[in-house]
Order: C-alpha cells, then structure tokens, then sequence
C-alpha cells in the first residue's frame, strides 16, 4: 500500500513531463463500437491506449494536487490522494510492456495493416472507415477547453518512433510551429489549426483515432493474452486503491475548513456574513478533481469489464446498450424510499409516481443513472417528511406524492423530479451546488474515521446534488434545479442520448 510511499524527485520529473501532454476524451458512442466485438486484438488496443492516457490523467491531478490554493495541499488527507496517484502513476509508466518474437511481432504488424475482411465489415456496420466516429464537444465546457489535435498514428511496435511508453505503445511527440524553442514567446497551433491550451505544444499524438474500431481476426500469441490479463490485474489494483477518494478529499476538505473557521455544513469557502475565504477556487477544483476522477474510473471499469465478464447481448463492459430508464429509475425509488422509512422510522414514506414509458431504452451506464436519480429523491423525500413531520401518517394528513417524470426528445431524455417540500430560499439557490453544503445539522466525521468508508462521510455532507451534476455532465448532459420557495422543488436531469459527446476532460 501507499502508507510509506514517498515521491521522489525523479517521479516528479516524470509527472512533470507526461502533465505537459493534454487528456485524450473519448465518447459514449466510441467505446460501444470499439468494445462490442471483443477479441485480444481488442483488448490489446484497449490495453495500450490506457497505458498512454492513464498517466497522463494522472499526473494532470498529482501536479494539481501539489499546487492548490489556500494551504489546500497541505492537509494530510490530501497529502494521501496525492501520494495514491502518484504510486498509480509509477506502477502504470512502469509496467513491462509487451514482449513478442520477431516472427511475432512482423505477424502482428501484418494483420493489424490489413484491410478488413467483408465479414469483419458487417459486424462492424460500416465498410472502409478503419476509426471510430468523432466525438461531439461536450456542452459542460466550453469550446475552448476542448481543444483537440487529431492527426498522427498510432502504430504497434511501427511509425516513426516510439515514445516514452515504450516499444509499440502509442507516442505523443510535441515541436514547436514556428521552430523556435520550447517556451520562447509566440503562437502555438495544433493540426486542425486551433489553439492549443497546454504550453504552446503541438502534439502529434492522434487525439481520438487511437481508438480503433476494426481489429482484424487473427490468432493471437500467448503473449498477448498474458500482457492483457497482467494489465487488468494492475488496473483492478488501482481501481481498489482509489475506491475511498471522494470520501478521503472530503475530509481533507474538512480539515482545511477547521483551519479557516469555516462552519461546518456552510459548504466550501463560505463563512461567516458570506465570506468567500477561497472558496471559489476550490470548488471549482474539486468538480475538476471529482469529474476526472469519474473519468479514470470509467474507463477502468470498462476495461476490466471487456477482459473479465462473459459477454452479453445488451452490454459491451459497464456500458449497457439498451438501458432501460423505467426500470433503473424504479429501482432508485425503491432504495431512496427505503432509506428514507429507516432513517425516519417510517412505516411507510412519502409515495413517489413514476410516468415513464415501459419500453424506453439506450446506451448508458446504468450505475451512473441510478446514483443521479437516488440521490435527488433521496432529497426530496427528506423535505416532503421535514415539512409535513415523520408523524404525517398518524396525523391523518399523509404526504403529497413526489413526481417523477420522463420524457424523450430529439436529443436528449429528461427526467424531472418535482416535490412539494417546501422549496429551497432564493438566496440558497447558488449553494446547493457548492461542496460541503447542508442544511441537516449535527454531521461531523468521528475521529476514528476510516477512509475505506465511502459512505460515512458522505452521510449529509452536501456532496449529492454537486457530484449528481458531474455524473450528469460526464455524458453531455446536464442536471438544473427551479426551487419555488414555500411550496417545493424541482429537478430537471437530461441525459444525452445521442452518446456523442466527449468527455468533458479538466
């Protein structure tokens, strides 16, 4: 484990270099495609891929975990995440890459450069592109933060050169437009002409054609199946490593705020007659930090998925192609009113009607929806019963049903929850969208708090509606809120269902 871990100016050196290169973002609709027809051809692609853009992610955080604002790094809880990704990032450029024959590798080279055949095209759906359909710019951030060079190739153990991955992993090589040396004054453009927001670099790693959809059949050696099998390995490795990070920043978060005087439960920065102290910055930072986060764990996921699970009809990895948004928004009803009767001592919560077609479907991750959907019921449970009193039953009064509506659109699918607890001050509005905002009192983490425990800090501590949003956004969509104050609240979730868009990459 990390406890001893310490990183050394050499790994800094490291992290330093591969945080120069941008994030590669990849979309819904490309993994799909890329993962739906699994072969270790596949698998070895997919496997080379991360190996890039794994440590470039993180060490994007490790470096930023280093340099935040207002003593922020300082915490020792966030000294801990730090050092997580750092020793992610050690194991993952150190990995031993793939060692083949030469007969092995010239036969590899082959079929990898061959045409595919008519049958592979069927599968596939289309017939001559050898890529991935592009991705859209996701509308959580703005055209200039996607910023995207899209030339280059990508070549197992072939091209020009080898990079700093080692043999046959795919290269990013930056050189300067006008020639003059690397941090002299002037304009950096990419190959597309745009902006490049990373140095002034250009980069002749291919953005989003490292992806390939066509991966030709061919009997692949036993060394690729044993470099596939040791890379997830790792990854599952990682991926357990890092499973207490949202609650681990959040109690760093809590440390820096007892520093500061701030209020617990004020959310981030906000003190006292509306003091900022910072706050700003590091809420803008941990929707980076926890949006990224997001992102590494789903393209984890979805690797070990493909390398371990049988295959399905409705799924490729984690992704299911055929979601069923009535059943996976019942069930989150379900365990949101659950949880609500046992916190409450209920024996029965406030009713929730569900309008929602019974046959609609498409390709998302259920997990995603599901935690969107129980957290904002979750809340609006929580004010139905507040408002009207856990004795509303006996009272005789009941509780008015909270509504959950869906609809399909052109583009997207919109989930909209609307309650009548009371609503929600105007002037609260911008705060429930901050960190560490909450309006249920007497929440503190114990002493002996476990980072391993996911759940005990997040019990309460403002963090449903802000990472509800990221989840959201993660795939081109969105997550508003309209509060009438005095009567109720309501949730609007869209989710796009084109599958497009790329991911919104800090």
């Amino acid at each position: 484990m990390s406890a001893g871990f310490r990183i050394s100016p050499a790994l800094w050196e490291r992290i330093h270099y591969f945080a120069s290169f941008p994030q590669t973002g990849v979309s819904l609709q490309q993994m799909v495609l890329f993962g739906q027809h699994p072969s270790q051809g596949t698998l070895l692609k997919a496997s080379q891929f991360l190996s890039e853009e794994l440590p470039v992610r993180l060490a994007h955080r490790v470096k930023e975990l280093d340099a935040l604002p207002c003593n922020l790094s300082d915490m020792p809880s966030i000294r801990k995440v730090k050092n997580w990704y750092a020793q992610s990032f050690e194991e993952l450029i150190s990995f031993p890459p793939l060692a083949l024959s030469p007969s092995a590798r010239q036969s590899l080279n082959a079929h990898l450069n061959s045409s595919p055949s008519p049958s592979e095209t069927t599968a596939m759906g289309h017939s001559h592109d050898l890529f991935l359909p592009p991705s859209t710019p996701n509308p959580a951030l703005s055209h200039e933060q996607m910023d995207a060079d899209d030339m280059g190739t990508w070549a197992f153990g072939g091209g020009e050169a080898n990079g700093p991955y080692g043999e046959g992993v795919p290269y990013r090589q930056a050189e300067r437009v006008d020639g003059t040396p690397k941090g002299a004054a002037g304009s950096w453009k990419n190959g597309s002409g745009t902006a490049v927001r990373n140095g002034g670099i250009r980069l002749r790693a291919p953005i989003e054609r490292r992806y390939y959809a066509h991966t030709p059949s061919h009997i692949y050696p036993p060394e690729v199946h044993d470099y596939n099998a040791r890379f997830t390995r790792a990854l599952e490795a990682i991926k357990r490593r890092h499973d207490p990070t949202v609650a681990t920043v959040a109690q760093g978060v809590l440390e820096w705020q007892r520093t500061r005087g701030i209020k617990s439960g004020s959310g981030v920065g906000i003190g006292e007659a509306g003091a900022t102290n910072g706050g700003g910055v590091v809420q803008a930072w941990l929707d980076r930090f926890y949006m990224s986060r997001i992102g590494i764990r789903f393209l984890i996921g979805q690797h070990v998925a493909l390398n371990t699970q049988q295959p399905h009809k409705d799924y490729v990895g984690i992704i299911c192609t055929q979601a069923n948004v009535h059943d996976i928004v019942q069930e989150a009803i379900e365990n949101a009113r659950y949880v609500c009767e046992e916190h409450y001592a209920l024996l029965r919560g406030p009713p929730v009607q569900l309008i929602c077609p019974r046959n609609l479907t498409f390709a998302h991750v259920p997990g995603h929806l599901s935690h969107i959907v129980f957290e904002l019921l979750k809340n609006s449970l929580r004010a139905v019963v507040e408002r009207f009193g856990a004795d509303a039953e006996d009272r005789g009064v009941g509780y008015p049903p909270i509504k959950v509506i869906v609809v399909e659109g052109g583009e997207d699918i919109t989930i909209k929850i609307s309650d009548e607890g009371g609503g929600i001050p105007r002037r609260a509005v911008p705060l429930v969208w901050t960190y560490m905002y909450t309006t249920m009192g007497g929440q503190s983490i114990d002493p002996d708090y476990h980072a391993g425990d996911f759940q005990a800090p997040m019990a309460g501590f403002g963090y449903g509606l802000p990472l509800s949003r990221l989840y959201a956004r993660y795939f081109g969509g969105d997550l508003r809120l309209i509060s009438m104050d005095g009567f109720g609240t309501d949730v609007y979730i869209h989710l796009n269902k084109l599958s497009s868009s790329c991911e919104p990459l800090p």
